[in-house]
């Protein structure tokens, strides 16, 4: 910083000010400091700017996969809004693998900064890791949240209202809804499957479950979703049927088996079989049929996560704040249901 001080014709405070923020000094000496730049291809070392500072400007992030397109939706949602917050954000994936997720949470820790936003992996996460990364930093769970961390500042989709809103919409439109679950590893498709049964009760119809244990280890979702309706179709079962999936990637690999066996849900619309999913994955409008679902709202999610950590980090949050703010869901209706 010296030898470029010198080098360019202003002070070392001056220069490490325009470093900070090039509008803190004057237009004049902006303009030197970006014309000594250019000749000198200067990039500042950020790890070094902000070893003698209380903060990093970072934020952590965790996610469990990086193949499903929610989770690079919900990244993209938190990296617009931190950086509108003025903070860069650090991924980390724990590839379902708690051990992984586990060491992703020390480098956080081993990095200082300044707090996490963490989509835990399910019933397969050590939740000590949890605890151990909230003792150090502003810590918020995102998208889901164990039974036994109600405690902890939550933002994520509201299941009770989302399914809620698609088993009303499959009544209306046809018969009561049986509910294609997934092997019981993840904290959403549990709060859905819940979820489902109250509303039933609550209209008065006979749930029914399928697919909660798994048809081959490994198998969560395309998958598993394929093989549970493929193996009902070949009975002759449920083909008349409308299902509600607990999630899109189950009901992608639903409407696979549903063509393996020549049906075609949705293609009567008083009668037949009805496929539905949740979340409204990406590639819901462009599947055939197109998949009728209930939309998260992923950019609020995501939104709304940062700016709690945010306000967390800067002690800017108030007495009566929400420390769980759940999102509300929408119907979108397409050609399957």
């Amino acid at each position: 910083m010296e030898e470029l001080a010198v080098a360019i014709g202003v002070s070392r405070p001056t220069l490490s000010r325009y470093f900070q923020d090039p509008e803190r000094v004057s237009r004049s000496s902006r303009a030197r400091i970006e014309q000594g730049l250019e000749q000198v291809e200067y990039i500042p070392n950020f790890f070094a700017t902000r070893m003698n500072r209380k903060t990093t400007g970072i934020i952590g992030v965790i996610i469990p996969y990086l193949n499903d397109l929610f989770f690079s939706k919900l990244l993209e949602a938190i990296e617009r809004a931190a950086m509108e917050a003025g903070y860069t954000v650090i991924t980390q994936c724990s590839h379902f693998d708690p051990l992984i997720e586990a060491r992703a949470a020390e480098t956080l820790m081993s990095m200082s900064v300044d707090g996490a936003l963490v989509a835990p992996l399910g019933n397969h996460s050590d939740l000590k890791v949890h605890d151990r990364l909230r003792a150090r930093l502003p810590f918020v769970l995102v998208d889901s949240r164990p039974d036994n961390m109600l405690d902890v500042e939550f933002v994520g989709t509201n299941h009770m209202q989302s399914t809620g809103l698609a088993v009303e919409y499959l009544c209306r439109v046809g018969a009561p809804p049986v509910f294609l679950a997934m092997p019981r590893v993840s904290f959403n498709a549990m709060a859905r499957e819940r979820a489902y049964l109250a509303k039933m009760e609550e209209l008065g119809h006979e749930p029914r479950i399928i697919g909660t244990e798994p048809v081959e280890p490994g198998w969560l979702f395309e998958e598993h979703g394929q093989a549970v309706l493929d193996r009902e179709f070949a009975a002759g079962r449920l083909i008349d049927a409308s299902v509600l999936c607990v999630n899109d990637r189950i009901a992608i690999g639903a409407l696979r088996a549903a063509a393996t066996h020549g049906l075609e849900p949705g293609a009567r619309r008083n009668g037949g079989l009805r496929i539905m999913g949740h979340d409204d994955y990406p590639l819901c409008p462009f599947l055939t049929p197109t998949l009728t679902t209930v939309a998260q709202d992923v950019e609020a999610i995501g939104r709304a996560s940062v700016q709690q950590l945010v306000n967390t980090i800067r002690g800017e949050k108030t007495p009566d704040e929400q420390r769980v703010k759940l999102i509300d869901g929408e119907i979108k209706a397409r050609e399957s249901a």
